[in-house]
């Protein structure tokens, strides 16, 4: 949940004002496709029978709103959100690909994706500690393995392990390198992605994550301050709160209608006209999962 709200958030750009988490895009085959967002459908899928009994609310407020509760819910801050999001009605004003993080790059990458989005040092550290909740499937994002002991409950390990462990580079099978730490006594390990191992060398970011590691108190209200941020991007709202982007101004609140269940043509554009592409075949996926946890 965190990364679908993070990932549909996120392919803002202050320069264009394009982008951002209005207009839910990631409905759409030229953004879901994207490989960044691999694996993010069995989010949008999971969220599915919400929508079946809440038919009201978009995919784009559905999909916000998703990520903040599942922060309150994991032990972490409550993130101030408003709603108030339309769903696009079509593809014609989605953001080209490519806006999204690589966690395969280094500092530079990270800076090149954040700055563009407006966020400075501190916050992209701030959003960094997100990888305190979930793991990585190398099926999907084509890493594997967990951040920390316990990535269902939100707190600063993260920063605490990037600075405390031994982190040795490893190849996985799939020819992609991640970072990793074996407990031997445990027989647990935990991996980090380059882009987390960056964070520790560079100079102005690794201020930032002593600072989480040693406070969590402080940690946990700076990442509310980022992630309200985060969720907000694109976001124009008068005295009353009430989004004035053009699309919710002359469309109103639009709530594209809920996905089929039967499944389509992958080729297709996830939107509200066509077949439907997602839901009937990831079922039996996502069962077989949780019958693992």
């Amino acid at each position: 949940m965190l990364t679908l709200d993070r990932h549909s958030s996120g392919t803002y750009d202050a320069e264009t004002d394009t982008g951002g988490s209005n207009g839910a895009g990631m409905r759409y085959e030229a953004e879901g496709g994207d490989p960044a967002n691999a694996g993010l459908q069995h989010a949008r899928v999971f969220l599915e029978p919400v929508k079946a009994k809440h038919s009201w609310i978009t995919y784009a407020d559905l999909w916000t709103l998703a990520g903040v509760v599942a922060i309150k819910e994991m032990d972490g801050p409550e993130i101030p959100w408003k709603g108030g999001r339309t769903d696009y009605v079509d593809d014609s004003k989605l953001p080209p690909r490519g806006r999204l993080p690589d966690g395969a790059q280094g500092s530079e990458h990270l800076r090149w994706i954040f700055y563009r989005m407006g966020f400075n040092d501190q916050e992209i550290v701030a959003l960094s500690g997100a990888h305190n909740l979930g793991r990585c499937h190398s099926d999907r994002s084509g890493f594997e393995g967990s951040w920390v002991n316990n990535p269902t409950r939100f707190s600063n390990q993260y920063f605490r392990l990037l600075l405390s462990l031994q982190w040795r580079k490893k190849k996985l099978p799939n020819g992609i390198e991640q970072f990793v730490n074996y407990d031997e006594d445990t027989e647990t390990e935990l991996m980090m992605l380059p882009t987390d191992i960056a964070l520790t060398q560079d100079k102005s970011f690794r201020k930032y994550v002593e600072i989480y590691a040693r406070d969590k108190d402080r940690f946990f209200e700076d990442f509310t301050k980022v992630f309200s941020k985060l969720v907000e991007l694109g976001i124009t709202r008068d005295g009353e709160g009430k989004i004035t982007n053009t699309d919710n101004e002359k469309g109103g609140y639009h709530a594209a209608p809920k996905k089929k269940g039967t499944p389509g043509s992958p080729a297709k554009s996830t939107d509200d006209k066509v077949d439907p592409s997602e839901g009937e075949p990831l079922k039996e996926e996502n069962k077989a999962f949780r019958a693992r946890l």
